[in-house]
């Protein structure tokens, strides 16, 4: 399933070059894979009833294109692989015309909440990855 996340770029989210900073777009990345851990129904609550809390481990970025103040933008996720206990996001960032303007393989980790120690992604998130 992908999850698709529509905001416009405000103007506090401006840099002195006059276009998103770049720390920006992983605020985005961040509600977009909000957006679909909630339409996969893998709340925080979801998570924590099982013991478990998820860890970003790793983000790789490839900004294409400059977003800026106003712009209308569509941030995407869906599963792209999974291993033992992490597993891996693959987002996008859309302008209005549709044309890219950042994708981003996002790493994360299962991992016990009592523990803070790596554990086997539960079904409920494999599922997703089939």
């Amino acid at each position: 399933m992908e999850s698709r996340l529509e905001i416009i770029v405000r103007s506090t989210e401006i840099d002195v070059n006059g276009h998103v900073n770049n720390a920006k777009y992983l605020e985005y990345l961040e509600w977009g894979r909000e957006e679909w851990y909630e339409l996969s129904e893998l709340s925080y609550e979801t998570f924590g009833s099982m013991g478990i809390q998820t860890v970003t481990v790793n983000i790789n970025i490839n900004y294409k294109k400059e977003c800026k103040q106003g712009e209308h933008l569509t941030i995407t996720c869906r599963p792209d692989k999974i291993g033992r206990s992490s597993y891996v996001l693959k987002q996008e960032i859309y302008n209005k015309h549709g044309e890219l303007c950042a994708d981003a393989l996002v790493t994360s980790v299962t991992m016990d909440s009592s523990t803070r120690k790596s554990v086997e992604a539960p079904e409920a998130l494999r599922k997703h990855f089939s």
